[in-house]
């Protein structure tokens, strides 16, 4: 009695568990995201993969930088922390993007959040200033 009730339970689990596998494939099978990678599982296997995108021009990135410097300056007080953060990665992305550019030598991805990598934040604001991009 308490057999047939474990393998009716074990087999209602793997009717669940292969219901939501196959919800998961005709989901990306639906929205096109199967097809994209398989396509990209076939460039690679054959040796097609794209090139790599070319860098963005410095005034693009120099722009950014001003933008999400100000957006970063007026986040409001009651504004949602998720906010604050968001815009944050976004502006070290940017300044980690013209440092490249402009051949700095820096360390903001491999500093950890907090007053370490408020610092290298600030080192590298003054690098790219005496660099000749306007950062504020």
């Amino acid at each position: 009695m308490m057999t047939s009730a474990l393998l009716q339970l074990a087999g209602i689990t793997a009717m669940l568990v292969g219901a939501f596998a196959a919800l998961g494939l005709l989901f990306r099978l639906f929205s096109g995201q199967l097809v994209l990678d398989l396509r990209a599982r076939r460039r690679a296997r054959e040796g097609d993969v794209p090139a790599p995108a070319a860098p963005r021009p410095v005034e693009a990135v120099a722009a950014d930088v001003r933008r999400l410097g100000r957006q970063l300056d007026t986040v409001p007080a009651g504004a949602p922390q998720v906010r604050r953060r968001g815009l944050q990665a976004a502006y070290d992305d940017v300044l980690t993007e013209a440092a490249a550019l402009l051949a700095l030598p820096h360390a903001l991805g491999t500093v950890p959040h907090g007053f370490a990598r408020d610092v290298e934040r600030l080192r590298l604001q003054t690098a790219l200033s005496d660099a000749g991009l306007v950062v504020r």
